[in-house]
Formats: structure tokens, C-alpha cells, sequence
């Protein structure tokens, strides 16, 4: 079954999406073009493409997959999908209901998704259904902070925030381990909010 209210929050989102966006990706593009960089050679699934910026940052000649629950962010991110020197294949679809069999991907990309996704648990179990034994998960995310006093700001906004975007508080860390993989690195980029999960299928 859709999720009509999700969907309806991303297309409406999209419409703000890279202006809101504009000084993060600044922010991160180098981090993220060395992130990338990880790609490899099998068949890779990219989560929550939004308008497509990321794709700027891939590396060439790849074979991707990527998917969004929102048709707007689909809409604004197909001309940039199909302008990059490879392969990217866009799909509408929910994280936590993936149509591909089991085993497909030998990677699985995100950037700034489980802070977004619905039952995020349901969602990272999906993606440990499609990667292939000792497939690849690897996140640049931003989550809840374990200190004072970023990690009480954080909750004194999301509810707020939740309503407009993102969550601001969640433990994926944790969230990823409770899916069933098997984390090999955790790496902090910004305080211990923007992090980059390196994680495997058993």
C-alpha cells in the first residue's frame, strides 16, 4: 500500500528542496565525492535520489539503481540522471516495500535517508533482503547526538523538524544493527551527527 502522507510531504518538499538544501551540499561535496568513490563494480541500489544532486558525485561508468518515494523528487532528478556517464535507472518506490528479488545488489548506497524513512528497522531489513551475502551498506547520514547539549537541542526540535523534513534524533547506528547487519565502521564527520556506516550482510 502507498504511504499517501509521505509521499505528499516529499512531493511538497520538493518544491524547496535544493534551495533548503543549497549549503549542506557545499558543505559536504567533497566528503561525499570521496564516499562515493567506495562504488564498485556490481549492480548498486541508491536510496532517496531526491532532485539528483548527488549523482554529480558518482564515479563513472557504474551500474545504479535509485529509488524515491516521491514522483516530484523523481521528476526533478531524471534529467540528471540520464546526463550521467553511466547507468542510473529511476523508480518510484518505499523503502520498506522493495519490489527487486532477494540478492540483487552487491551494493547499497544512502546519503541522508534513514533520518526520513518510516520505520527505518523495516526499511534496513529490506535492504539486507536485496544485497547479495556480504553485500555492501554504506550511509552518510546525520543522527541523534550522544552529547550535551546537541543531543537535547536535537530533541527540542524534531518534532517540529519532523513535520517539515527529517528526523533529527535517530540512533541508525543502533537501527542497523537491529536489521541484522554487520557494522564494520563507523566514522564521525561532523561532531557525532554526520557520520558515514560501514556495514555488511552476514
Amino acid at each position: 500500500m502507498r504511504d499517501l502522507v509521505t509521499i505528499k510531504k516529499w512531493d511538497a518538499i520538493s518544491k524547496i528542496y535544493e534551495w533548503n538544501t543549497f549549503g549542506a551540499e557545499r558543505r559536504w561535496a567533497k566528503l561525499k565525492k570521496r564516499f562515493y568513490s567506495q562504488m564498485g563494480d556490481g549492480k548498486i541500489l541508491f536510496l532517496a535520489v531526491g532532485t539528483g544532486n548527488d549523482f554529480r558525485h558518482f564515479p563513472e561508468g557504474k551500474d545504479i539503481i535509485g529509488i524515491d518515494i516521491s514522483p516530484k523528487m523523481l521528476e526533478k532528478a531524471a534529467p540528471r540522471a540520464h546526463s550521467y556517464n553511466g547507468t542510473i535507472e529511476l523508480h518510484e518506490m518505499d523503502s520498506r516495500e522493495l519490489t527487486f528479488a532477494d540478492e540483487t545488489f552487491n551494493q547499497v548506497f544512502t546519503a541522508c535517508t534513514f533520518c526520513s524513512v518510516p520505520e527505518p528497522v523495516d526499511g534496513l531489513r529490506e535492504l539486507k533482503r536485496v544485497l547479495k551475502s556480504g553485500g555492501e551498506l554504506r550511509m552518510f547520514e546525520h543522527t541523534a547526538s550522544r552529547h550535551f547539549p546537541f543531543r537535547q537541542i536535537l530533541n527540542i526540535m524534531n518534532p517540529l523538524a519532523e513535520k517539515f523534513g527529517p528526523s533529527l534524533n535517530r540512533d541508525t547506528v543502533s537501527n542497523v544493527e537491529k536489521a541484522g547487519f554487520r557494522i564494520k565502521q563507523v566514522s564521525n564527520i561532523y561532531l557525532d551527527i554526520v557520520k558515514t556506516i560501514y556495514a555488511v550482510k552476514p
